[in-house]
């Protein structure tokens, strides 16, 4: 990734960031979802997977106790958040909603 994370969340596009873990089987069922997301899609949304063993101090500022954690931002804010593992038509919901 690169810049930093706020620099990564300013942007127009809205940008979902997926929370994660190695060690997490639900994030490993979300992974397909949101791949297939990305696809369908396509530029209207920029996918970001921050894994929060390798980012602690950033799990922390945005309270992350649970994961998968999905955070959608736009333009630095914060539009939905969500733990676990929402299903495809949801979060097309959800982006269709704030792109």
């Amino acid at each position: 990734m690169t810049g930093t994370f706020e620099e990564l969340i300013a942007s127009e596009k809205p940008v979902l960031i997926d929370f994660f873990a190695e060690w997490c089987g639900p994030c490993k069922v979300l992974s397909p979802t949101l791949h297939k997301l990305a696809q369908e899609v396509g530029e209207e949304l920029r996918i970001v997977k921050i894994d929060v063993d390798k980012n602690p101090k950033l799990a922390s500022k945005y309270k992350i106790s649970g994961v998968p954690t999905l955070m959608l931002f736009k333009q630095s804010q914060l539009k939905w958040r969500q733990s676990g593992v929402p299903s495809l038509p949801q979060l097309k919901d959800v982006v269709q909603k704030f792109s």
